[in-house]
């Protein structure tokens, strides 16, 4: 995305989370007068001489001229989401772990080192612990814990990442320390929104480095792409986007073209899901049979002071402990009707999952357990169904623990 197009989308950051999910970002002029943005659905692009080339290359003439450099569909999706997360630029990748890997092998070398903040996205801890093999060293330490941080900090240290909320404790980092922290150390700071989304959370405009989403989950929405992207300044992204450019994470003009229409709907899918996912969560936190709610909406939380302060609405996902042993809550889980089992999170259907069985079976049990991830953990990924009907499912599975 150019600069001058970021500038436009940090001037219409007054306007509504609707209007800026169905506006935000985009040229009211489209090819052929059209209202959605079209699909160009090519790989290559062709010049009428070679002193055109030339003078793109000169950076004389705005011109595409190969798939993984760019492509006006995919740039149109990156400007989207710039205007979303009030950034200056934007890079659309893959997936969303494209994004985070590209990003950190861009602005990290061999000998450098950075912290990760406990209970991240398992994948996301699973690289930088393969970080290792590049001479990168990796540190974790609980979320928002400036203690740990400072004995974390080496002169090394280049880059604090975080998750915000994470996967599936729903822990929320404290941006009004973080942020101050690490300028004070030197340290870019990256943080996973993808379970906030910008609706509910701009991590930049608490002074955030960089952003990054797995548009997969909710600014997809609706389980039918894969996708990632990172925003931020214009400076950096750039830098970044040069690696891209080479290691060739980009995305596709297709599943841009289906993101940009999933966002239409992001404002009004997340107030749904926000309003639902805080029924549901005080519901449960009301019931016999449940142990234990994870939600930053509950005044039970750890972070629910940090979470009020700094987020509109607190998100899709409920994480919960049934009052049960390993097998009364598979059988629970097993006996819901409305969700999909199913293990990604953020789409118009309702999902659920039992942690220990999909997404951490290669663990020992010590292991899990000293991540918290119990026997009786269960993450529920609020759709947009009715919620009355989403309880009485609850209801009916609920009978039979």
């Amino acid at each position: 995305m150019s600069l001058s197009q970021g500038d436009s989308a940090m001037q219409d950051n007054q306007r509504g989370d609707s209007t800026q999910s169905v506006h935000g970002g985009e040229q009211r002029q489209k090819f052929a007068n059209s209202v959605t943005e079209p699909i160009a659905q090519t790989a290559t692009y062709v010049f009428d001489s070679l002193s055109e080339f030339e003078e793109y290359k000169q950076g004389k003439r705005a011109h595409f001229e190969y798939g993984r450099y760019g492509n006006p569909t995919v740039s149109a999706a990156e400007s989207k989401l710039a205007a979303l997360d009030h950034a200056e630029s934007a890079l659309l990748f893959s997936s969303g772990m494209s994004a985070i890997t590209t990003v950190m092998l861009a602005m990290l070398r061999s000998g450098q080192h950075i912290i990760i903040m406990e209970d991240c996205y398992r994948r996301t801890v699973q690289f930088c612990d393969l970080l290792g093999k590049f001479g990168i060293e990796s540190t974790r330490v609980p979320p928002s814990d400036l203690a740990a941080l400072e004995q974390a900090v080496r002169p090394e240290t280049r880059l604090l990442l975080a998750e915000s909320p994470t996967n599936p404790h729903l822990h929320v980092a404290d941006l009004e320390k973080i942020v101050p922290f690490a300028k004070e150390h030197r340290l870019r700071v990256l943080i996973d929104s993808t379970f906030a989304t910008p609706i509910n959370q701009c991590p930049l405009d608490y002074g955030v480095d960089l952003v990054v989403h797995s548009c997969t989950k909710y600014l997809g929405g609706h389980n039918d792409l894969m996708a990632g992207s990172v925003c931020g300044k214009a400076g950096i992204v750039s830098a970044i986007k040069e690696f891209r450019d080479v290691v060739g994470t980009n995305s596709d003009p297709n599943t841009a073209w289906l993101l940009i229409r999933g966002i239409k709907t992001l404002a009004l899918r997340m107030q749904q899901q926000n309003t639902s996912a805080q029924t549901i969560a005080e519901y449960l936190e009301g019931h016999d049979k449940v142990q234990r709610v994870f939600y930053p909406g509950l005044a039970s939380h750890p972070d629910h002071a940090i979470a009020k302060a700094q987020m509109k609405g607190f998100g899709g996902v409920v994480s919960f402990e049934i009052d049960g042993d390993r097998e009364r809550t598979r059988q629970f889980v097993e006996a819901l009707q409305i969700p999909y089992l199913a293990p990604s999170l953020g789409g118009a259907e309702t999902l659920v999952s039992h942690p220990a069985t999909v997404s951490y079976s290669d663990l020992s049990e010590e292991d899990r357990l000293a991540i918290g991830i119990t026997d009786q953990l269960v993450r529920y990924s609020v759709g947009i169904e009715d919620c009355a009907d989403l309880i009485a499912d609850f209801d009916q599975a609920l009978a039979g623990v």
